[in-house]
């Protein structure tokens, strides 16, 4: 496995259509020498203080990619544009002089500090001018910029040259152009000398998706196939045989009867690297359509379904499929639920688990060693195409969905249509949960997924609960419960589409707590005026928790009245303690399958619809009036004629 990249394709993929190199330094340590010799190929008897920017033609050096080199000057007065520079470099060139230690001293009391400091991202070439004035006596570059590269890592290299001797002046600029091509930060750690763990996922799903027969190794076929999509060239047989005995020599495990396995995949690529040869692993991850990031580009997976507001995407009958399959395949001791090591084993092709942070982490109900059941799998899976259809695809990608993203999922119809044909062709339902805090909207989610609610930690932030729910009829449906905080309506419903998503709103309240009652009629007019006002006019359901404590007497007398003058269903009564739910779960969804009916309507709102009503019965008396009119003006018109 080796082979030179395709400049070209190199550079195509590294998505650079040139490099700007960016040199600073300390006066007087030879930055615009450096700059001179390398564009004239002769040391400058004159040197401005400050070069203009030099181009390198795109066929200086193999990758083909052209060269801005940009000089600075590093005295007070520039120094804003110094930073500005560096802020916009893909690679810094930091100089000192050979002949002068305190240039060499201020390069970790003063440069690499004050570049952390403005949080630069790109590499670092320490450049040691002016070689041909050093003292013999001096020690080695290398026990010089040991403990400076140890202290900071973002040095890619080091190197010392001679403007004036014409000494590894071109190679400055190569190595950093290839620090920024063929970086070496995303794939090796320098201090545990190993792979990181995202290049080690990207190399795995590669090697996988070339192990055609997947029998756990790559046959001479399957490495010879692997050598020509990556480098255009096959390799002989002798090339494959040399390059299995070399693992095998460093690694018994890494090669079998059946070919070379994943652990010897990733031991040659760790050998590559530390060798130097960065550009054979960098070109194999972007052959397979990684980024710098090693994460699969935006353009693979860009998503070309245009929708409005108050359309969602829901995954299709073929992607559930693949799901239920690789669901099966890593669950290794086929007890019907994922373990979360088999959750991570299941992302390890990803460049993380999507679902080890919120709101993912907690959403879905678990067994009680942590295993994940098929229909919460599913339902975390529905949750993420929901509030990140992007995201999704991609992750389906990674753990080896082969299709298109317009075959991953279909568009639901609009939620303004389904209300006008009175009917819904949705599978997931995503419920907004309203209400003050401390009235049960927590336990209500908690209870959706089979925790306590002493389960939750405390937050004022958004949490999502997602589970599978069965219908009287038989049919399952994805429920997706979002509670929004209290202090968050505001926020939220300043946005004029944030109710086209929800298919239906709860407004949850303390039985016992008339002040509970009270935020949530407020909540409920709010969202109900907010729906008028928008066209986004949503379905929603009262619940009055806690129902195993002493109600509230006045709570339940104007939670019924309101909710009657409102035009929507009485408060529904649970107990999350006593587990009585009410059916809830499945009256939500019977809620959101009827979308046309329990809209609140508010006092403005009744307004405005016997406004329209009388308007149009005005209009229709106008044109049977005028219909009248005309029809005796016709008459009179024939007798007289």
């Amino acid at each position: 496995m080796a082979g030179a990249t395709s400049p070209a394709a190199a550079a195509n993929l590294a998505g650079k259509s040139g490099v700007r190199v960016v040199v600073i330094g300390d006066p007087g340590t030879g930055k615009s020498s450096l700059i001179v010799a390398l564009a004239t190929e002769q040391f400058p008897e004159n040197v401005p203080r400050v070069m203009p920017p030099t181009r390198l033609p795109a066929d200086y050096f193999p990758d083909r990619v052209p060269i801005t080199i940009i000089d600075t000057s590093s005295s007070p007065e520039q120094k804003p544009k110094l930073i500005a520079e560096c802020q916009a470099a893909d690679a810094v060139v930091l100089t000192y002089a050979c002949d002068r230690p305190a240039t060499l001293e201020r390069l970790s009391s003063f440069w690499l500090p004050e570049l952390r400091r403005l949080q630069l991202k790109a590499p670092v070439i320490v450049v040691g001018c002016k070689l041909d004035l050093r003292d013999e006596q001096q020690v080695s570059l290398e026990q010089v910029m040991a403990p400076i590269m140890q202290s900071f890592r973002e040095i890619e290299t080091c190197i010392e040259c001679s403007a004036l001797r014409q000494i590894q002046v071109p190679e400055v600029f190569y190595y950093a152009q290839k620090a920024v091509l063929h970086p070496t930060a995303p794939l090796f750690d320098q201090e545990l000398q190993s792979l990181k763990p995202r290049c080690v996922r990207a190399l795995k799903r590669i090697f996988i998706i070339c192990d055609n027969d997947k029998d756990g190794a790559l046959s001479d076929v399957e490495l010879n196939e692997f050598q020509v999509r990556c480098f255009s060239a096959p390799l002989q047989p002798t090339e494959i045989s040399g390059v299995k005995r070399v693992v095998q020599e460093k690694m018994p495990e890494g090669v079998n009867e059946s070919g070379l396995t994943l652990t010897g995949f990733l031991f040659l690529h760790a050998l590559f690297i530390e060798k130097g040869r960065l550009e054979t692993t960098w070109t194999v991850l972007r052959k397979f359509g990684y980024d710098n990031d090693i994460k699969l580009r935006d353009d693979l997976l860009a998503m070309p379904i245009k929708r409005a507001p108050d359309q969602t995407l829901e995954m299709t009958s073929v992607v559930v499929e693949f799901l239920r399959g690789i669901f099966t395949m890593f669950d290794i001791d086929n007890d019907g639920a994922l373990l979360p090591t088999e959750l991570e084993d299941l992302f390890s092709t990803a460049p993380e688990n999507p679902w080890s942070s919120d709101p993912y982490k907690d959403c879905a109900e678990k067994n009680v060693l942590g295993g994940l059941s098929l229909e919460g799998f599913l339902s975390k899976w529905a949750l993420m195409t929901v509030l990140d259809p992007t995201n999704s695809y991609a992750n389906l990608v990674y753990v080896g969905y082969p299709g298109e993203f317009s075959s991953a999922f279909t568009v639901t119809r609009k939620r303004r249509v389904d209300r006008k044909k009175q009917q819904t062709q949705r599978n997931v339902f995503q419920c907004y949960v309203f209400g003050a805090r401390g009235s049960g909207k927590t336990s209500l989610l908690q209870s959706f997924i089979g925790r306590q609610p002493s389960d939750a930690l405390p937050s004022n932030s958004e949490r999502f609960a997602t589970n599978s729910v069965e219908m009287a009829d038989g049919t399952r449906k994805t429920l997706i419960l979002r509670e929004i905080p209290e202090g968050d309506v505001r926020s939220l419903l300043s946005d004029k589409e944030s109710l086209a998503p929800c298919d239906v709103a709860v407004f949850v309240y303390d039985s016992c707590d008339e002040y509970s009652w009270q935020r949530a009629r407020d909540l409920l007019v709010q969202v109900a005026t907010h729906g008028e006002n928008t066209g986004y006019e949503v379905p929603c359901l009262i619940v009055a928790a806690k129902d195993d404590l002493d109600q509230s007497s006045q709570a339940l007398q104007e939670s019924t009245r309101v909710s009657q003058d409102m035009g929507i269903e009485t408060p529904i009564p649970i107990s999350v303690k006593l587990r009585d739910l009410n059916n809830i779960f499945c009256r939500i969804i019977h809620a959101a399958q009827q979308p046309h009916l329990s809209i609140p309507e508010t006092e403005a709102g009744k307004t405005r619809r016997q406004y329209r009503q009388l308007l149009n019965r005005s209009l229709m008396v106008v044109s049977v009036v005028g219909l009248a009119a005309y029809r005796v003006y016709a008459a009179r018109k024939n007798s007289s004629s």
